[in-house]
């Protein structure tokens, strides 16, 4: 995520700029994140079938089309807005993966258990993400930040210190959070795969 320091700068004012009503901050903003949310976009991809009915450059597109339901968001930052962006891509993926399993399985959508690792197996990842996105439903509210730690991390691809600086957080805190995540998250969607919710 390597964007000069002016640029940071900017990108918050713009995001700023753009809450307090002016249209022509976003125009501005799309050409300073762009890549940024290109490779954002990529990351949440990967994790999806070849055969995806989205593509990166058309979740960019669905994202900005979101964006105007959260432009009063008080935006603190860079990595604030990105984490919101990486929230949208994953919510977003997830309701194509619920109406395509919805169609596929006759609304049945069968809940996968899912990698200690938090890594997608190869088989069903419709289903997967389907069961990631419900379990990170619950976790956000057992715990918040602690789900915005996993979010960060796994579908945003910061790094520690990246999502301590979004969460205004230490790493150390960070590194808990996300192990205590990790098993947590593993126990519900084991707990999802044999029914028991």
């Amino acid at each position: 995520m390597a964007v000069s320091s002016s640029g940071i700068r900017g990108i918050t004012t713009l995001l700023q700029a753009w809450r307090d009503g002016d249209n022509q901050a976003l125009e501005r903003l799309t050409s300073l994140v762009y890549g940024e949310l290109y490779r954002l976009a990529r990351c949440h991809m990967g994790r999806e079938k070849p055969d995806h009915i989205l593509r990166s450059t058309a979740l960019i597109n669905e994202i900005y089309l979101q964006l105007g339901n959260v432009r009063k968001t008080d935006w603190r930052d860079r990595s604030h807005f990105f984490g919101v962006c990486s929230q949208l891509m994953r919510h977003t993926l997830a309701g194509y993966a619920r109406s395509r399993l919805y169609l596929k399985r006759g609304g049945n959508a069968q809940q996968v258990p899912f990698d200690e690792n938090l890594g997608v197996p190869d088989r069903d990842p419709s289903g997967v993400l389907i069961a990631l996105d419900d379990a990170l439903n619950d976790l956000a509210a057992f715990d918040h930040r602690m789900s915005q730690v996993v979010q960060l991390r796994f579908f945003g691809g910061f790094s520690v210190k990246e999502t301590a600086e979004a969460l205004d957080i230490s790493e150390a805190t960070v590194k808990r959070d996300w192990e205590a995540a990790k098993l947590w998250l593993v126990r519900e969607l084991r707990r999802g795969s044999k029914g028991g919710k």
